[in-house]
């Protein structure tokens, strides 16, 4: 073969590998979005309580993020291949357990393990990633790609759940997921290199411990806060204490002799500003998805149908937003497309609080103005952000970098997002959303 041809077949393969840790990238935040629409049908066909389906709704990210930072420990640990199987075997078997659920105890269970699969799968492939392309140039615009594919995959999940659970049954939304990780199983070992684990790494299981636990229950304690009032024992004695764990997980990272995460790691503004975007662009698109499809069905008495398809401009401007981030980011540079981005977010999500949620406005004039101007931001914002999260960051650290930047994704729709709801009105939630995206770019432009 010659060299021309033996560079194209490494191109192609290349682009296979990319297709592939692209699509369960994207399923995983499909999966983390996609009881949002049929929540209100899972709820009357299992007779749930108003508190159950809060935690259904969150149960898959509470696990999800809280095992981020050591799901991204075991694959620089063992190997990112290796820790990729793993990850897609359990989040199948859950996939595979979850619509036989007969109620509620059995489907929450299947929640929990697909975020426990999730947190395996997320930082391997990022992992994986940059092994598929060790060049710098090469691994940065495949980053800028990247980092469209979440916002993408919940879209996905918001519009396809409507649509299949309509059209079929709620149960069937489970079968993505299901599919996805048996396909991406075989071609895992054609497609994906097997990286070299660094043996002489530990686990710090203490610092797993406490930050899992502390994780999964400062979150749990935000999230009942849509049913339990702030004063509650329900509400302050799982804050308090996963604040505690938390604490206790700092001092113990100071203190270790190889910490799950590193406190300089989190020293440069740069990547922690990027973080900062990545949660409050997921945040806002999942406030979006959620105040806006109760209104849609509540307000306006649209059926689920018509409700998914008033996000298809949505999903349309981030396909656009995010297939031209690429090229921009290689021209103008990582934070200028992530300033722009969190710019136009904002906008977007200042004019849903002014008129999307007046049900006397047309959905023309009302919604459909800002459901172009939000995905188009965060669709930017997101993959700038990528970059800069993962720019520096040395080969045996690319687990980690990918559990923290997931950990800073899953932090917007569950943290965020709940403190956010408790302001009053849904208008104000939105509006205070978009400030933030606006603080974050200015302070993005403003450091050096």
């Amino acid at each position: 073969m010659t060299a021309t041809g033996a560079a194209r077949v490494a191109a192609m393969r290349q682009r296979y590998a990319f297709i592939l840790l692209g699509g369960v990238q994207t399923t995983l935040i499909f999966t983390l979005a996609a009881l949002a629409i049929p929540l209100p049908l899972i709820g009357r066909d299992l007779g749930l309580r108003r508190a159950d389906l809060i935690l259904l709704s969150a149960a898959y990210g509470l696990t999800f993020a809280g095992l981020l930072l050591f799901g991204g420990r075991l694959a620089d640990r063992y190997g990112g291949r290796r820790a990729l199987t793993a990850g897609l075997v359990l989040f199948a078997a859950a996939s595979a357990a979850a619509p036989l659920a007969p109620g509620i105890g059995t489907l929450l269970a299947a929640r929990f393990t697909q975020g426990a699969g999730a947190a395996l799968i997320a930082p391997a492939a990022m992992a994986l990633l940059r092994a598929v392309f060790p060049s710098p140039p090469a691994y940065g615009r495949a980053m800028a790609t990247w980092g469209g594919l979440s916002v993408l995959g919940a879209t996905a999940g918001n519009l396809l759940s409507g649509v299949i659970s309509a059209l079929l049954s709620w149960r069937w939304t489970f079968a993505v997921p299901l599919v996805v990780a048996f396909a991406a199983l075989p071609l895992t070992f054609r497609l994906l290199p097997d990286i070299t684990p660094s043996r002489g790494r530990a686990l710090d299981l203490p610092g797993a411990l406490l930050a899992t636990a502390g994780i999964t229950l400062a979150s749990y304690g935000l999230v009942v806060t849509d049913t339990l009032p702030w004063s509650s024992a329900g509400v302050l004695v799982p804050l308090l204490c996963g604040a505690a764990l938390l604490a206790a997980f700092r001092y113990a990272e100071r203190r270790a002799r190889d910490p799950l995460l590193p406190p300089r790691f989190l020293l440069d503004r740069r990547r922690v500003l990027a973080l900062a975007a990545i949660a409050l662009s997921s945040c806002g698109t999942a406030l979006t998805f959620v105040v806006l499809s109760l209104h849609l069905q509540q307000a306006r008495d649209w059926s689920q149908l018509r409700t998914s398809a008033a996000f298809v401009p949505f999903a349309v401007a981030l396909i656009a937003s995010g297939r031209a981030a690429g090229p921009l980011i290689g021209r103008y540079g990582a934070r200028t497309v992530t300033a722009a981005g969190l710019c136009t977010g904002a906008g977007g999500l200042a004019l849903l609080a002014l008129t999307g949620i007046d049900a006397h406005i047309s959905y023309g004039y009302g919604l459909l103005p800002g459901l172009v101007l939000l995905p188009a931001g965060t669709a930017a914002s997101f993959a700038g952000a990528a970059v800069l999260a993962t720019e520096g960051v040395p080969q045996q650290q690319t687990g980690l970098a990918g559990g923290v930047l997931n950990t800073a994704m899953e932090f917007g729709p569950t943290v965020l997002f709940a403190i956010l709801l408790t302001l009053g009105s849904d208008a104000w939630s939105l509006a205070a959303t978009g400030a933030g995206l606006a603080l974050v770019a200015l302070l993005n432009h403003r450091v050096k």
